[in-house]
């Protein structure tokens, strides 16, 4: 007698990456693709430029197989795209006369999800990601997320992706303007990422060698930056000196470089420009030392990511596959003690994770001379 088969519609999981594109986030994609692919029943899908791609008409959807996704850990930058513009609850709608004003879509995003027939979503990306992850999950919504930020500053997780990366390129950078520097006697002033956490510009002062560390969660003293060039190039007149400063650091007048944005959709402060204000503000001061400054600014988000990166990166998306294969929605991957964990949503975006000016990494720059501005 012939038995009819039963068919099991195939679930259908959701990626997308949001934000700053950051070394590692190919890695995780792959991890996540050839996870599902050992389960007879998943099919994963790729939203282009984070949530856009679902709100856009017509949508822009891309199925992630493994042969999409072939070689991708090696490569920077994301194969499905991501934006820091796209808040479904902060819109961008172009009005009748040419303004632009931001209104809440996610019912509209919540429609297309359903329509489209996705059981979850992961979604990579840094604290913003992570909050609006937190928001749709509270709109019940199945959602797990993966922390990627090359700022570091989820406080969830011990390291997020993408920072390694970030601090190897700071690091080979400073190390050639060192060369540099003693070449031509002068103070070289480096500029780094991290917005309002200044790990970036610490383990690159620290690896690198720097005489001075500038970060935003110790604001510095001009004065005390001004002594310790003094101080160098009293020792010798061929002295030169070596400055990392975040971008988001201050000085004790509260003063820092930022500008509102003009892009539509994008939110927040725009930082850059701190170490020419250093450099004014220390030749203003009387410092007599010939000083250059050097911006890095994007280029420590591209490249090809370190092996500790695509590690990491690939450890989280093997997890985060898995998390939606047991149904533990509404939480992150996280790295906690050298081992792959899961947390709330609301445990992820609770605290940013600032640098403590008492923990050990500032007492190690101190122990070995570095000036960190106070």
């Amino acid at each position: 007698m012939f038995q009819a088969k039963l068919f099991c519609m195939p679930k259908k999981l959701l990626v997308v990456t949001g934000g700053g594109d950051c070394p590692g986030l190919n890695a995780v994609i792959r991890a996540i693709v050839k996870r599902a692919s050992q389960e007879s029943n998943w099919e994963v899908y790729g939203s282009i430029e984070a949530y856009n791609g679902l709100m856009f008409s017509p949508q822009e959807i891309v199925r992630l197989d493994e042969s999409a996704v072939s070689g991708i850990h090696v490569q920077g930058g994301t194969i499905i795209g991501t934006t820091n513009k796209g808040d479904p609850f902060h819109w961008p709608v172009r009005q009748e006369d040419g303004s632009w004003l931001t209104e809440d879509r996610s019912d509209l995003l919540l429609q297309r999800i359903a329509e489209s027939g996705f059981d979850g979503i992961i979604s990579i990306g840094g604290d913003g990601s992570q909050r609006i992850s937190l928001q749709l999950q509270q709109m019940g919504v199945n959602v797990i997320g993966v922390p990627k930020t090359i700022d570091n500053d989820l406080s969830a997780t011990d390291m997020t992706f993408g920072f390694q990366t970030a601090v190897q390129i700071a690091t080979e950078a400073m190390d050639k303007l060192v060369t540099t520097a003693a070449s031509h006697n002068r103070v070289m002033i480096m500029e780094v990422m991290g917005r309002d956490a200044g790990w970036i510009a610490l383990h690159t002062a620290i690896a690198a060698g720097a005489e001075i560390c500038l970060i935003p969660e110790i604001p510095y003293d001009l004065d005390a930056v001004l002594r310790r060039i003094e101080a160098r190039y009293a020792r010798s007149r061929r002295a030169f000196v070596n400055i990392v400063i975040a971008e988001g650091a201050k000085a004790l007048d509260g003063r820092t470089v930022a500008q509102t944005a003009t892009e539509t959709g994008y939110r927040n402060l725009r930082l850059g420009g701190v170490c020419q204000m250093l450099m004014e503000d220390l030749k203003a001061a009387g410092c007599q030392a010939d000083i250059r400054t050097t911006v890095l600014g994007h280029v420590q988000r591209g490249g090809i990511p370190t092996a500790f990166d695509r590690v990491l990166a690939s450890a989280f998306g093997v997890r985060a596959f898995e998390m939606a294969l047991e149904g533990s929605w509404g939480r992150m991957v996280a790295l906690r003690n050298n081992a792959v964990v899961d947390v709330t949503l609301e445990e992820a975006v609770a605290t940013y994770n600032h640098v403590n000016p008492g923990s050990q990494l500032i007492r190690t720059a101190r122990g070995l001379g570095i000036c960190m501005g106070d």
